[in-house]
């Protein structure tokens, strides 16, 4: 079971409380894309063994979407942020490069 922290309203609970909302940080394609581009933004998305971004909701809380840090293989909650960050916080990937090192994502080393 996972133990989250809802960073809105600062309560810690199980993940019955929350709902997952897929990948964090994906790129939206506008009605001017490509469809290459569009197909990426609809049906691409990544499913590591390990470190991923992802939404959630406190569904039976103060209702609002962040965003977590997880990895997918242990569980482990690296730690959750505001739904409005665009890139992971920089205190959020040094806690995961000391505990998995060579740590990589998308564009960030």
């Amino acid at each position: 079971m996972l133990l989250l922290n809802c960073p809105c309203c600062g309560v810690t609970a199980e993940e019955t409380e929350f709902h997952g909302g897929g990948e964090a940080h994906v790129k939206r394609a506008g009605p001017a894309s490509e469809d290459a581009a569009f197909e990426t933004y609809l049906f691409h998305r990544e499913n590591p063994k390990g470190v991923h971004f992802e939404r959630w909701r406190h569904v039976t809380g103060c209702g609002k979407w962040f965003l977590a840090a997880r990895d997918t293989a242990t569980l482990e909650v690296f730690g959750t942020y505001s739904a409005q960050t665009l890139a992971p916080p920089e205190v959020l990937l040094a806690r995961i490069r000391a505990k998995r090192p060579g740590f990589t994502w998308r564009d960030v080393q």
